[in-house]
């Protein structure tokens, strides 16, 4: 039987209004066009997301800093720093981003249909969402994001963590003991991070553009006392492509994730090291964002996944159908938003090894020239590999098959 996926969504998530912002509701109109237009939606289980409430946001923030963000909302909005914008409905917004996670928690861990209270929207009805099937995957389609989020402030786009926010809801309302968090945005999570820095029973594993906002998840960031061991961090240079994440993932992630046998895996899916996006400097393309994906469900049967960057909308919008594409398998096979087959898989073009030939990436310089629109993916991937597993070789054992 093909795996089942979930959708969590509301119409509530384009109130937090951002103006102009990067980080705006169009993001979350153009994906939502695109799987509408592909017919990706009727292969997906509509999950009605519910309001977070108070005590369960203090799972990872303060009461302070919860009650400092719905003042400023309530006084009409105002920014929580230079870069993070709210307006006077985010802090529901934020509440309802977070229990969305929650939401889907309960579907893909209790694997049945409990809808509640949370009657099913006129939206899901109209396009055949909702189902009675069981769930082994979600895909949070929320915003504001979370994983820059600390536990003192708000920062980077992020209001609250909605990542953290479900790992310990997992723990503490479902009592799973292990917790794997993937975190494949170009930012490092530095919230996140933060969040588990003590802790053994949550994996905290990022792939990140490094130096890059905001400064944090260098190499030696392991983690401490019980946690240490327990933050794996892949600060990458920029131009790294498909082949470069997907070795990471097979001579890291993979070993480190059989060893630790999680519970269940989230993903901080951000899509904004697409090669086209406009905050970030990698090459990975929508093709990379399935593969990656298909590396993710071959060693976890929970996934929650919950978007966070990612930000031209056409990269976007197709990097989540490719994502979808690979959670929800969908029965007349892997097919991209051009309608062409991922021959990726069959050709062996994302073979899991760092690319001795050129990558197409976008150049930032309105001053480059066609030749500067190629440049070879990063030689040091293989070094890097080879210094993470020099360190935490202390805690896990990469055992070759």
């Amino acid at each position: 039987m093909s795996p089942k996926t979930g959708l969590v969504y509301s119409d509530e998530y384009l109130k937090h209004d951002t103006g102009n912002h990067p980080e705006n509701s169009k993001r979350l109109e153009a994906i939502l066009s695109l799987l509408k237009e592909k017919n990706v939606l009727k292969y997906l289980t509509f999950i009605n997301p519910r309001k977070a409430d108070l005590k369960e946001i203090e799972y990872i923030h303060s009461p302070s800093y919860i009650q400092e963000v719905r003042e400023i909302c309530q006084g009409g909005g105002g920014f929580l720093d230079s870069d993070t914008p709210v307006s006077s409905e985010s802090f529901e917004v934020a509440l309802l981003a977070a229990g969305g996670v929650f939401s889907a928690i309960d579907r893909v861990v209790a694997r049945k249909v409990t809808f509640g209270d949370h009657v099913p929207t006129p939206w899901s009805a109209r396009d055949g969402l909702y189902g009675v099937d069981d769930l082994d995957s979600a895909f949070c389609l929320i915003r504001p994001p979370g994983h820059h989020a600390l536990r003192e402030k708000g920062m980077g786009f992020c209001v609250f963590n909605n990542v953290a926010l479900g790992a310990k809801y997992a723990q503490n309302k479902h009592h799973l003991k292990k917790v794997l968090i993937i975190d494949w945005d170009v930012h490092h999570g530095n919230g996140t991070q933060e969040a588990f820095w003590h802790d053994p029973s949550v994996l905290y594993f990022s792939v990140h553009q490094y130096p890059h906002y905001p400064g944090t998840g260098n190499i030696k960031e392991i983690g401490e006392g019980e946690g240490e061991g327990y933050t794996v961090n892949l600060p990458l240079p920029p131009r790294c492509g498909d082949e470069d994440y997907v070795y990471i993932f097979k001579e890291i992630l993979l070993p480190i994730a059989k060893e630790f046998k999680p519970d269940i895996t989230f993903v901080s899916a951000g899509f904004d090291a697409h090669r086209d996006d406009p905050l970030g400097g990698m090459s990975l393309t929508f093709q990379g964002y399935g593969v990656l994906t298909s590396l993710v469900k071959g060693f976890s049967k929970s996934i929650v996944s919950c978007l966070e960057g990612g930000y031209n909308l056409k990269a976007l919008s197709e990097s989540v159908l490719a994502h979808l594409d690979s959670l929800a398998s969908r029965p007349e096979g892997t097919r991209g938003p051009r309608g062409k087959e991922f021959n990726f898989f069959s050709k062996g073009k994302i073979d899991g090894e760092p690319s001795k030939d050129v990558s197409p990436v976008r150049s930032k310089s309105p001053m480059a020239t066609a030749s500067d629109k190629y440049r070879r993916t990063s030689n040091g991937v293989k070094e890097i590999v080879k210094k993470i597993k020099g360190i935490h070789s202390n805690y896990w054992s990469f055992n070759e098959e």
